[in-house]
């Protein structure tokens, strides 16, 4: 075993903003987050680290996720995590494949976490996104962390494929078809009572806590309906018209069921039935602000405080392809600006790592600073239909955005206008 050298919590502390240094945070991502799940005394993570959780070793590209992270073999490489197994098989893994500036730092939770006057940080709203060890919690009849103990509903969410709900779920999930809050006319949230009626059937009301996830699994009819195969995806936008409604505790699990899997907790293939409840609770929409239609994106988008975002594919943006089988026009709105959301219609690459929790916060503010999205902007991200502008507005709200909303008519409503006008190619700088 190769031997490295050991840095002390001065050493770190006197050259955290050293920029020839890459801190990486050999813990689950949740943990980055804020979710405090090895003992220690404040959530997050040391100030400027990188995530790169043990089981991302494993992938066979693993270095391309370091790559993008900007971790170069001329950096100084120092590795934290809860455990030294996880540290030293991290440090082993760079020192394997060429790296050789590498320390280790083993006294984060006794040290560096219990001192206030050491920096770390954190995804501002982390609570409302849930690791799998959070859920389990819950599936075993207890109360964990950051949970009031209130009535919990587990959603697994989908569309037009009850059999992947069937083939395996978490334990006490019930599932919830999207065609139950959006209309397939329009792909628009449904109305206000259509709402209150899906949801009260669901056993829902604005004060019950409601965790949402998805699970990937292509259907029998996956070339006629595509999106039934886009999983996580349907857990944010399902979670956003819950807010909307007025749910006031919608948790998302990271990573969906592939991270309950992944954990190794027990699937079960039991339908669990839905129990009604009498009234939602609260008249919807309590959050009407989180959705913007058409008169306001169009409103938007004379605004120099705002930002129409397209959080589309280039090939779309630039109109080569509508990005679905049901739009016909190619082409972009006037004015938006590319929020790029990875390959396709059905996949968020820029906003997930590769085992499908969300991207590193610090990440995708990065990214959207460089084209103009910043959090002093009035905000609506949209697509072709609205499903993946609700990820990245969770991407947005978690970090504590304050102005953000999602068009929910997005290139459908929009292309459907021969009045509206549209652009094609590659927009001129």
């Amino acid at each position: 075993m190769t031997e490295f050298i050991e840095i002390t919590t001065a050493e770190l502390a006197n050259r955290i903003d050293d920029p020839n240094i890459r801190i990486i945070d050999a813990r689950l991502i949740d943990a980055y987050n804020g979710w405090k799940l090895g003992g220690e005394s404040r959530g997050g993570h040391i100030k400027g680290a990188k995530t790169l959780p043990p089981k991302w070793l494993e992938y066979p590209d693993w270095l391309d996720f370091v790559e993008e992270k900007h971790i170069l073999p001329q950096n100084y490489i120092v590795i934290y995590g809860y455990s030294e197994d996880d540290i030293m098989k991290t440090a082993e893994k760079f020192a394997d494949s060429g790296y050789e500036k590498i320390f280790v730092y083993k006294h984060f939770i006794d040290d560096w976490s219990v001192n206030p006057e050491l920096p770390m940080d954190r995804l501002p709203r982390y609570r409302h996104l849930v690791p799998a060890q959070w859920v389990k919690t819950l599936t075993d009849g207890g109360i964990p962390d950051e949970h009031d103990g209130r009535r919990t509903v587990i959603l697994h969410t989908h569309y037009r494929n009850r059999n992947a709900y069937l083939s395996g779920h978490i334990p006490g999930a019930i599932d919830m078809d999207t065609l139950t809050i959006e209309s397939p006319e329009t792909w628009n949230r449904r109305l206000p009572q259509e709402l209150k009626e899906a949801f009260q059937a669901h056993g829902i009301t604005a004060d019950t806590t409601v965790v949402v996830y998805g699970k990937f699994m292509a259907p029998d009819n996956a070339d006629a309906f595509p999106g039934s195969a886009a999983g996580q995806i349907a857990a944010f936008r399902t979670a956003l018209v819950l807010m909307y409604a007025g749910v006031k505790d919608v948790r998302i699990l990271n990573g969906g069921f592939q991270a309950w899997e992944d954990a190794g907790y027990p699937v079960s293939n039991d339908e669990v039935a839905k129990h009604a409840v009498g009234d939602f609770g609260v008249p919807i929409p309590a959050e009407p602000e989180l959705f913007v239609d058409l008169p306001e994106a169009k409103a938007m988008l004379k605004s120099s405080d705002a930002e129409l975002v397209c959080v589309r594919s280039w090939e779309e943006f630039i109109g080569e392809e509508s990005g679905y089988n049901y739009i016909e026009k190619k082409g972009r709105i006037p004015g938006a600006v590319f929020g790029n959301c990875g390959s396709d219609a059905y996949h968020m690459e820029n906003y997930r790592n590769p085992d499908h929790t969300s991207r590193e916060f610090h990440e995708v503010a990065e990214r959207w600073k460089s084209v103009g999205i910043t959090p002093d902007k009035h905000l609506a991200f949209y697509c072709g239909t609205g499903w993946r502008g609700s990820e990245a507005f969770f991407s947005a709200w978690m970090m504590g955005w304050p102005h953000v909303a999602v068009y929910d008519g997005g290139w459908f409503e929009w292309s459907k206008d021969a009045n509206n006008p549209f652009e094609t190619g590659i927009p001129e700088l």
